[in-house]
């Protein structure tokens, strides 16, 4: 029988424009069909390098979103309570002409008076630069909530890092390990690898204490238990080294293995690297003597004790590194019970990477040179492949269980060679990389610097005389160093407090704070509303911008309305966090495809009216954020925002997307720069919107074929790099299995050093601070009682959504619009519970009662919901019997935002990362009930919602 002949691609409409998804962090291409002007479909653009024409669910129903009735329409200033919802809608000009007030006023006073803090908007690359600008130290993103584990850990020992700057080699890697990965970041581009491997034959493995989505088809699940992923990490790498199965050669050449470390306990130079007069690091040479470790023409030696020509006695790397983890505390017997992994699979998995990475190589004949003019004729690779997401990252653990995988791939000869982890341009990058944190002003006001950024020492924290934190969120403090991306999960509670300093102004964009983003929500609530003895609100003014009627719009005293991404620009920039894979460098755009967004700009000269460009249709009056930011810097007076004659340097965004450049020819994006023909590094060009829209919204260049591997020490990529404007200068990046940057931090926790912590602080600095990875008990479960509270519970993100915006999205909606509790069949048997009982569930800050579901998808001592699915009456314009409001639920509010026993925030003492995962529970059976507690007051209710309708004195525990 012949195959009927489809025809696809067909358009639906009358016009297709090719823009990039937001229905997550995927960030892929789509095709958006139109007719007369509105959206009648949206599919997979096959041109696209993210996802070659795969869409998932979330971007077809992307329709929705840009249609919900959540929307807002105006700009809102509150006239009720907070948290009433009561607003009357007023005027742009009237809106930011009161949002400039406030802000310049602020300024006036004192910048770091304002807290900058936003949420997933992708545009860290304005948004920071912004708050430079304007001179506040107190600006954040999302990150420290979500991923800075991942990032902190990966970039302070390879010079990248799992999640969005590096992947497995898909078409080589005969191994692959996948280690707390759920199915959203990333993820058409990992399915479609997944199918690669699959169909290849090659081996995947889940390490995750659920089993869904990737978990579901890789040939082995390992259900860890939860925060033990380095303990695990730590009993392979001690199965390793005994068996002899590490990559030496690998070691010395591409990593500081063999660099000598000074051993002076109690002196100021312990634990540092010996290095000659001029500062070049040393190794000890077989023929007896020390030599440059980074030099040609030296055999060095890996273990042994050695004098140095001053006197000091010195160990290689790795002398440190197979003392630590050959210790019998981490063998496979030690490790086992605590991780909830059988010492012989432990044994059996160390086997199977051993045997994967050693014993069949990959071989691909393609010459490269490396940065010391040595050319290797082929490039061999080791076929063992990682990947990791938020599972590892969001413990108070983390950062250290990040740099076991990453040791672990090390030993293994495993980072950027053929069938192994790849970085991804611009990556890597050097480490730690250069650009500090602002701490100072320049004369017009600004900052010196970015205000985040890598801390390289004690010298670079953000504390005052005394040691103490100088930002509201407390990152870049001695309790927090290297949080390169913020805290924006403690900015509420400190800006309640005062702590360090109050604030005048709260201005959050994207950042459902008051809701599924909050760690200990009613709380939170509680402090956006409290009123000092004065009856002021003690965060006196909250600006607020969204796209839609989140649980947080309620909080805020101004509503700023933003677009729907399919009605705005944006740059999807490699300033900021890239769409490039490992073969090529690659950037995006997203564009209004609606005429009506338009409105007859052009942007041909990069010029066009003042002030930022409106979306005026079906009753609706909105704006991009970026561009009402660029509006709102020039009102009040942000010198780089205005020409020297005192007029707007940027009539919107895309005119700062075209004309900004953060140093000269780099600007936000890296394709048709210049006369059209320059990649990388141009002078700004006035046609680079119109090239990126005739190309499907996007940009990519192929890196060289002789540097696609061994990016660390390739001279090919390195110098293309350097080309291409993303690193300094073509230098090799030694990957640090032993870091000197967190053993300097020991070193002045023991009193050496101009800059030294508080004296509250030291024992907790020194603890944490070591150079080589350790694994500790996760916080929470160190300090509760595990006998009361004997369960982990975690979240899942749930592949048919993505944060909270995903449901109110009527087409996802159908495919859950509630959640259960997750138990495995024997955990309810113990507990005497059945499908669709109702259990009480307790932490040590608060309960929730839900009904629970067995499956046997989870580890038996671990508990689980999908992530972001309960919502606020009221909120979202669902109906007041919504399923999300009235059976759906949240973990948050059982989750606290400080640990049990001491002041800190919950999260990891090296970046500040949230440890959403810590989390102990215990569950009881309920009475059945109709609604999920604790209920809210309906945000538009008209009764302040700071305290549970029902629930009783339980819901919040002393």
């Amino acid at each position: 029988m012949r195959e009927p002949e489809l025809k696809l691609q067909q358009p639906v409409g009358d016009e297709v424009k090719q823009t990039t998804c937001y229905m997550c962090a995927c960030r892929c291409g789509i095709n958006v069909h139109l007719s007369q002007g509105r959206i009648r479909y949206i599919e997979g653009n096959p041109a696209h390098p993210v996802n070659r024409g795969v869409l998932c669910a979330k971007g077809s129903a992307g329709i929705m979103q840009h249609y919900s009735p959540a929307r807002l329409d105006k700009p809102l200033l509150r006239v009720g309570e907070r948290g009433e919802g009561k607003f009357r809608e007023i005027e742009w000009d009237e809106a930011l002409a009161l949002a400039a007030k406030w802000l310049g006023d602020t300024r006036e006073r004192d910048p770091n008076r304002l807290a900058f803090f936003t949420g997933r908007d992708q545009s860290q690359a304005l948004t920071g630069w912004w708050a430079q600008q304007y001179g506040t130290i107190n600006y954040a993103a999302h990150g420290g909530f979500c991923s800075v584990n991942m990032a902190a850990g990966g970039l302070y020992t390879l010079g990248g890092s799992f999640w969005e700057f590096g992947e497995p080699d898909w078409e080589h890697a005969k191994y692959l390990m996948l280690w707390g990965v759920a199915e959203d970041h990333d993820s058409n581009p990992i399915k479609l690898g997944l199918g690669q491997l699959k169909g290849r034959g090659a081996k995947v493995v889940a390490v995750n204490p659920v089993r869904s989505g990737y978990g579901a088809i890789a040939d082995e699940w390992i259900g860890i238990r939860p925060g033990t992923d380095g303990l695990f990490a730590f009993a392979l790498i001690h199965e390793l080294l005994a068996a002899d199965k590490v990559d030496l050669d690998y070691l010395v050449r591409f990593t500081n293995a063999h660099w000598l470390v000074r051993q002076n306990p109690g002196g100021a130079d312990d634990g540092l690297f010996a290095r000659d007069a001029d500062g070049r690091a040393l190794c000890w040479d077989r023929a007896g003597a020390v030599g440059l470790a980074e030099g040609t023409g030296v055999s060095p030696v890996i273990v042994g004790e050695f004098v140095l020509p001053d006197g000091g006695r010195a160990v290689p790397v790795f002398q440190l590194l197979a003392q630590r983890y050959l210790d019998p505390q981490y063998a496979p017997d030690a490790v086992a019970d605590r991780c909830g992994v059988p010492a012989d699979t432990i044994r059996r998995i160390a086997r199977e990477l051993a045997a994967a990475a050693f014993d069949q190589p990959v071989v691909i004949d393609q010459p490269w040179t490396d940065t010391h003019g040595r050319v290797h004729e082929k490039m061999v690779g080791r076929p063992v492949a990682f990947h990791a997401m938020r599972g590892i990252s969001a413990h108070s653990n983390g950062f250290h269980t990040c740099r076991a995988l990453h040791l672990l791939q090390l030993l293994l000869g495993a980072v950027d060679t053929p069938g192994s982890f790849r970085y991804q341009p611009p990556f890597p990058r050097p480490i730690p990389p250069a650009n500090r944190p602002g701490k100072t002003r320049l004369a017009n006001g600004a900052l010196d610097a970015p205000p985040l950024g890598f801390i390289h020492g004690p010298e670079d924290l953000l504390v005052d005389a005394a040691g103490e934190p100088r930002r509201l969120d407390h990152a870049y403090s001695w309790r927090y160093p290297l949080a390169v991306h913020g805290m924006l999960h403690t900015v509420i509670r400190n800006a309640w407090a005062g702590d360090p300093q109050t604030v005048d102004v709260l201005f959050l964009f994207m950042a459902n704070m008051s809701w599924n983003s909050a760690m200990n929500t009613g709380e939170t609530m509680r402090w956006l509303t409290d009123k000092g003895e004065d009856g002021e609100y003690r965060i006196p003014k909250i600006i607020y911008s969204d796209a839609y009627s989140s649980e947080m719009v309620a909080y805020a005293d101004l509503v700023l309305p933003d677009t729907t991404y399919l009605e705005r620009f944006d740059a999807i920039s490699l300033l900021d966090r890239p769409i490039s894979d490992a073969d090529r460098a690659a950037d995006a755009i997203r564009h209004p495809v609606l005429d009506a967004a338009v409105q007859g700009r052009t942007h041909a000269a990069g010029a066009g009216r003042a002030g930022a460009a409106a979306v005026q249709r079906e009753g609706r009056d909105v704006r991009g954020f970026q561009s009402v930011l660029l509006d709102l810097g020039a009102r009040i007076g942000l010198p780089a925002l205005l020409k020297e004659d005192g007029t707007p340097r940027y009539a919107d965004y895309a005119d700062y997307i075209v004309n900004h450049e953060r140093a000269p020819g780099v600007g936000l994006l890296a394709g048709w720069r210049g006369d059209g023909t320059q990649h990388g590094k141009g002078s700004p060009n006035p046609q680079q919107l119109d090239r990126y829209r005739e190309n499907g919204g996007f940009w990519h260049m192929d890196v060289p074929a002789a540097g696609r591997y061994f990016k660390m020490a390739n001279r090919d990529y390195l110098q293309w790099s350097q080309g291409m404007g993303f690193i300094a200068r073509a230098e090799p990046v030694v990957l640090e299995l032993y870091s000197e940057t967190l053993q300097k931090f020991r070193l002045a926790a023991q009193g050496h050093g101009p800059v030294q912590p508080p004296a509250a602080e030291r024992e907790r600095v020194a603890r944490y601070f070591d150079p080589l990875p350790i694994w500790y008990e996760p916080f929470e479960g160190a300090q509760v009682e595990t006998h009361r509270y004997p369960l982990s519970a975690v979240t899942q993100r749930p592949p048919f959504m993505y944060h909270a915006w995903g449901s109110q999205n009527a087409w996802l909606r159908q495919i859950t619009a509630r959640n259960f509790l997750y138990l495995h069949p024997d955990t309810a048997a113990r507990h005497g519970l059945a499908d669709d009982d109702w259990v009480h569930v307790d932490s040590h800050q608060g309960r929730i009662t839900v009904q629970c579901r067995l499956a046997g998808n989870v580890q038996p001592d671990t508990v689980w919901t999908w992530n972001a699915i309960g919502k606020r009456r009221g909120a979202w314009k669902l109906h007041k019997d919504a399923p999300e409001s009235r059976k759906g639920f949240l973990l948050n509010h059982l989750i606290s935002d400080i640990l049990p026993r001491e002041g800190y925030a919950n999260a990891d003492p090296v970046t500040g990362q949230a440890a959403w995962f810590d989390l102990r529970v215990a569950i009881t059976r309920a009475e059945a009930g109709e609604d999920s507690l604790p209920q809210f007051a309906a945000v538009d209710a008209g009764t302040p919602p700071t305290t549970p309708l029902r629930y009783g004195a339980s819901f919040r525990k002393s």
